[in-house]
């Protein structure tokens, strides 16, 4: 797998990112969010984490929760040798999170995405910053997450002390405006539609960041297979690669969620940005 430069860190350009894991499904008449939860159970993340490793995806962005933690612990524990860059759980003490998040010794943490727009749309951003500092007392890079092409702007005109972007290239938050992220209300994300013209908006955004860039929904939450044969699913998943990694910059990297209760998805969507890579050189 092709690796890049994260401070210091070699990641795999191709990430995997844990909603699924944590029972958050954007496709809830194909597969509910309590399928996605009552199959990941903790043996089965542990399985997934190991097949990331030997398909050659070296970094996750996990969600803080004690939960996923005591996967992440046990993963540690087992030999796992993956690269953490945590996606901060805002539903309990953020001092308890950080020192939980630093037992397995991340590589990164980035201001949580919905909370990040939440505090924005509301004309709070000096809340935004005032977070980030306080992830600093961690001593690794610290980004800022985000569903709006305008934060990202906004971070770069005014010179906030972030070192990456987090973005995701469906922007959840058009007409959602100050809607809490569904984990802390304990909701399914049913009725939340991702549209296709969204994401060259993000990616336009992206193109004038110097910063290093971790993209995420590249398949919509898994919407835009909708419909599609296995055949016309796989053609697509290149055809994203295509689109995406030709746009960022060589050394950011792009994140998508797993399911891996009917097939091995980590081994297809890797085998595929393989295939992708070699016909491109």
């Amino acid at each position: 797998m092709n690796t890049v430069d994260f401070f210091g860190h070699p990641i795999s350009r191709l990430i995997i990112g844990d909603n699924p894991m944590n029972g958050y499904s954007y496709i809830e008449d194909v597969t509910t969010g309590a399928e996605m939860k009552a199959y990941y159970t903790p043996e089965h993340i542990l399985e997934a984490m190991f097949e990331m490793e030997k398909a050659g995806i070296n970094t996750m962005l996990p969600l803080a929760s004690p939960k996923m933690i005591e996967v992440l612990q046990q993963y540690r524990a087992e030999g796992g040798k993956m690269q953490f860059i945590f996606q901060p759980y805002m539903a309990m003490d953020q001092d308890e999170s950080m020192r939980l998040m630093m037992s397995v010794e991340p590589i990164g943490i980035y201001h949580q995405g919905t909370t990040t727009d939440n505090l924005f749309e509301a004309g709070h951003c000096a809340e935004i910053q005032a977070m980030i500092r306080r992830y600093r007392q961690m001593g690794i890079p610290v980004g800022l997450g985000t569903h709006r092409p305008d934060v990202i702007e906004m971070s770069e005109a005014e010179g906030w002390d972030v070192d990456f972007y987090v973005a995701c290239l469906q922007n959840a938050r058009l007409k959602r405006e100050s809607a809490e992220g569904s984990y802390v209300r304990g909701e399914t994300k049913m009725g939340l539609l991702f549209y296709p013209e969204d994401r060259q908006v993000m990616l336009e955004t992206l193109k004038k960041v110097e910063k290093p860039v971790i993209a995420y929904k590249l398949f919509a939450g898994g919407q835009m297979f909708l419909g599609r044969s296995e055949e016309e699913k796989r053609s697509l998943i290149k055809r994203t690669y295509e689109e995406v990694f030709s746009q960022l910059k060589e050394n950011d990297a792009a994140a998508i969620g797993v399911f891996q209760r009917d097939k091995n998805e980590i081994l297809e969507d890797a085998a595929l940005f393989e295939e992708w890579m070699s016909e491109r050189k």
